[in-house]
């Protein structure tokens, strides 16, 4: 049996992101697979991102079946695996005969064929016995953290120290979103380009946060000219929200800007503003420049703790790179990848990246800080701990500016007051119908 391209690429790009740490939702829209039909694309993404999801199940799964640990088994092998189990328990459209009978030739393709007996085995066995995945309901009745971690495929740790941080039916109802395919939004292009999207099949609801936002409820963005021209891009509303408190300024500074969404949104509401957009990594840099092709834009190759570019901003963004444990939904391979002690290394980084930032803002000025993490280690702790080293700055309430959104019709919605923890702006997968964001504003005395 011939192998479709679909578990072909699903399987290579599984393979990539365990041995890589690359990650999925990348390697779906990199070049090497812009040739699949759309048919494979969308199986293949659905494969990818539901192995992802639901890994630490299907390994238990598995587990229940096989002679061997699975710590023992080759990469290739695992994975051939992970994807047969995904399809026989949540793909009621994928023939049983395909699933297993393909999962076994990758396993020769990827030259393990003295494991071909085994996986054909394990298989088997898992087909006669297994009926059905996780039942309707049963992250909403798990009772204590460790059922829930199981039930909803999540590390234990994280599910304990959420619930620590947010309580157990907030940890709930986050474990469940972030098992969801979450909708793509965009930000709302001209009519022109939307009326284009439409006539290509791509079908849009207006956003759940903002005004200026459209939810795609059916279509691939991702495949249409309007994408690939950088005319229109991906983007959650959480993430548009926090460019949009940014507010107006004359000179702006984007730290750690790529891939450029929100470089670009500051652009279109800022198009007077020298904006300087800084990148560490070169490549990433030039993601951004064609993402974000606004003459008013200038992109630095740059570390953010030693700035080439001299002067001061009225407008600072500092959008430091963090455990991005608030987009689980969109990127479920960094709940395997994360470890506790990540998150007092990012902490120390990010920290010197504010306090670095802190340094280029004019009197009068002010900087945002923001993470889509859920962790206070990387949110509240690190503005607390620089604004005790440095007193010309005050923490503002972000109701204030949020409250301004809304006074414009920009911020549609209704309860603004659980959009705030506090003085800062966060959001919760699940609480709030977007990724979880972290934002604190600062003002220059």
């Amino acid at each position: 049996m011939s192998i479709s391209p679909a578990r072909a690429a699903a399987f290579d790009i599984l393979l990539r992101v365990d041995q890589q740490d690359a990650f999925a939702s990348e390697l779906l829209h990199a070049s090497d697979y812009a040739k699949l039909s759309a048919v494979d694309h969308g199986l293949a993404t659905q494969l990818v991102m539901g192995v992802l999801r639901w890994r630490s199940w299907l390994d238990l799964q598995i587990a229940q079946h096989s002679s061997l640990k699975l710590s023992r088994l080759d990469p290739e092998v695992l994975a051939s695996l992970r994807l047969a189990a995904y399809q026989l328990l949540y793909l009621d459209r994928v023939p049983e005969h395909a699933a297993v009978h393909e999962s076994v030739d990758l396993v020769k393709r990827a030259r393990k064929r003295s494991a071909v007996p085994f996986v054909n085995a394990v298989l088997r066995n898992f087909l006669a016995h297994t009926r059905g995945a996780v039942e309707p309901g049963a992250v909403e009745q798990a009772a204590t953290a460790a059922e829930l971690a199981s039930s909803s495929a999540h590390p234990q740790w994280l599910v304990e120290r959420w619930t620590q941080a947010f309580g157990f039916p907030a940890v709930r109802q986050i474990c469940g979103y972030n098992q969801q395919i979450p909708a793509a939004c965009i930000s709302f292009p001209d009519p022109m380009t939307v009326s284009e999207l439409e006539s290509q099949g791509v079908q849009l609801a207006p956003g759940n946060l903002l005004a200026s936002a459209r939810r795609v409820i059916l279509g691939n963005v991702a495949r249409t000219l309007a994408f690939r021209e950088g005319r229109v891009a991906i983007q959650d509303e959480a993430s548009q929200l926090v460019a949009l408190l940014m507010g107006k300024g004359s000179r702006i500074l984007d730290c750690c800007a790529a891939p450029g969404g929100k470089t670009r949104l500051l652009a279109q509401c800022n198009p007077e503003a020298a904006i300087v957009a800084v990148e560490l990594h070169p490549h990433r840099a030039r993601l951004l420049r064609n993402l974000v092709p606004a003459k008013n834009v200038q992109v630095i190759t740059a570390d953010v703790c030693s700035l080439p570019t001299a002067g001061f901003f009225d407008r600072v963004l500092v959008d430091v790179p963090c455990s991005g444990t608030g987009t689980l939904a969109r990127n479920p391979e960094i709940k395997w990848r994360l470890k506790p002690e990540d998150i007092i290394d990012l902490q120390t980084r990010q920290l010197a990246m504010l306090q670095s930032a802190m340094r280029r803002v004019a009197p009068g000025g002010r900087l945002l800080y923001s993470t889509c993490s859920l962790e206070s280690e990387e949110n509240q702790s690190v503005v607390e701990s620089a604004l005790s080293r440095d007193s010309s700055f005050l923490l503002e309430d972000c109701r204030e500016q949020l409250q301004h959104l809304r006074s414009q019709r920009e911020l549609v919605c209704k309860d603004t007051d659980s959009l705030a923890a506090g003085p800062y702006l966060r959001t919760l997968p699940g609480l709030h119908p977007c990724d979880g964001f972290f934002a604190a504003i600062l003002q220059k005395l």
